[in-house]
């Protein structure tokens, strides 16, 4: 069975992704759609909106036939570690494409791109190590060393997703067998879009699309969000719903009752951010004051939001590295054909396949047990994330 593979976060299911998936499984030609989802905490450092059996469970009643999860020592992580995590799992799994979003409107050869980064990867090092401007974020620093190492390499403002889109590019080179990459260009809504756009009340096949930060600001706002989402995302947010502030009681508490010693084996504390935070604390009343407190030219919204994720969970340098060194394919959901699949790659992957939590695996992943409990706190409605879960089959709920 040919397999296409996702990387993914869903927070929330919109009708965008909705789109991502067909087109996916219309341009690779795959008989079976594999999502490799982030978990419970995201890329950007933020709580996912809905826990990930919920948004699984979206994913299988929209197209997907298998998603997986991608633990939180890869899915917190910057573009790169979060590519290389996700087509880790695709690979182990046996997918010959990887399908993606970019914002990147021009032709862009992405497969050969990887190969040539990845050949001159001691040069990149340089040149990034040249740029030494704490003015600069990551993603501005990454474009100039693009276009310093390679002039056909452009960028235009505010393109998330096509520099993600190069990390997987390189990621995906590094792999014994580099999957096919196929770039789907984002249509209606850009990556940063705040505002919800205009729909049309009689469009039954053109999807009205919105980004999900628009999704999310209008959600929180308590305005109608029902034309851009499918009804299953809708019914979760109406019940769920969560946010960083939520959280920020426990991350005040996690602040408060720590020392500076403590704090600063918390997984990339650097420059003394932790005398930072123990003067801020005191002084604010949310979570986007305290971000508002010590953001810097350095560092981005995004590097900070995910510092303090790490404080949140009580992440150490030593847990990431151990836990990324632990690979597993936990399994979420799937299709009748997902199931078809996973059982014929189960004899070649080198990863184990859980599709129920054991005591030996929780041992073996415990910060993945910890920091869903943590997330559980949020909402007393969140019912336990791990244990007695099995997979969400597409067969238990109606089409």
């Amino acid at each position: 069975m040919k397999a296409c593979g996702m990387i993914v976060e869903y927070n929330p299911f919109h009708n965008g992704h909705l789109y991502h998936l067909r087109q996916s499984k219309q341009q690779s030609n795959a008989e079976v759609i594999i999502a490799v989802m982030s978990g419970n905490f995201l890329q950007r450092g933020e709580p996912a909106i809905i826990d990930k059996w919920h948004r699984a469970q979206s994913a299988l009643q929209n197209g997907a036939d298998l998603v997986i999860e991608l633990p939180v020592e890869w899915s917190v992580q910057s573009a790169d570690y979060f590519a290389e995590g996700g087509l880790d799992l695709l690979h182990a799994l046996g997918c010959e494409n990887l399908c993606f979003g970019t914002d990147q409107s021009d032709e862009f050869d992405y497969q050969n791109l990887g190969k040539l980064l990845v050949t001159r990867q001691a040069e990149l090092d340089k040149l990034y190590q040249s740029i030494d401007d704490p003015k600069l974020t990551y993603a501005q620093k990454m474009m100039q060393v693009f276009q310093q190492f390679d002039a056909h390499i452009v960028f235009s403002p505010n393109q998330p997703n096509h520099i993600l889109a190069l990390s997987y590019a390189q990621a995906n080179a590094k792999l014994a067998n580099p999957l096919n990459l196929i770039a789907i260009k984002r249509i209606k809504a850009g990556y940063h879009d705040q505002k919800l756009p205009d729909f049309d009340l009689s469009n039954q096949e053109n999807l009205n699309i919105a980004s999900a930060t628009a999704i999310r600001n209008h959600f929180f706002a308590k305005q109608s969000i029902k034309e851009f989402i499918p009804e299953s995302s809708l019914i979760d947010l109406s019940s769920q719903a969560v946010s960083w502030a939520d959280f920020y009681p426990y991350l005040k508490y996690r602040i408060l009752s720590s020392s500076h010693e403590q704090l600063q084996q918390i997984y990339q504390m650097v420059d003394g951010l932790e005398y930072k935070l123990k003067q801020v604390i005191t002084e604010v009343d949310a979570f986007d004051q305290l971000l508002q407190a010590i953001k810097s030219k350095r560092y981005t919204k995004t590097r900070l939001q995910r510092l303090l994720m790490y404080v949140l969970l009580n992440i150490q340098h030593e847990q990431i590295i151990e836990q990324q060194n632990q690979k597993i394919i936990h399994v979420l959901g799937f299709s009748e054909k997902g199931q078809q699949y996973l059982r014929q790659q189960k004899k070649y992957c080198p990863y184990p396949i859980v599709t129920r939590m054991s005591k030996q695996v929780a041992n073996q992943k415990n910060l993945l047990i910890q920091s869903d409990r943590i997330y559980q706190l949020a909402n007393v409605t969140i019912k336990e994330q791990n244990f007695g879960r099995l997979p969400i089959r597409s067969t238990d709920f109606p089409k």
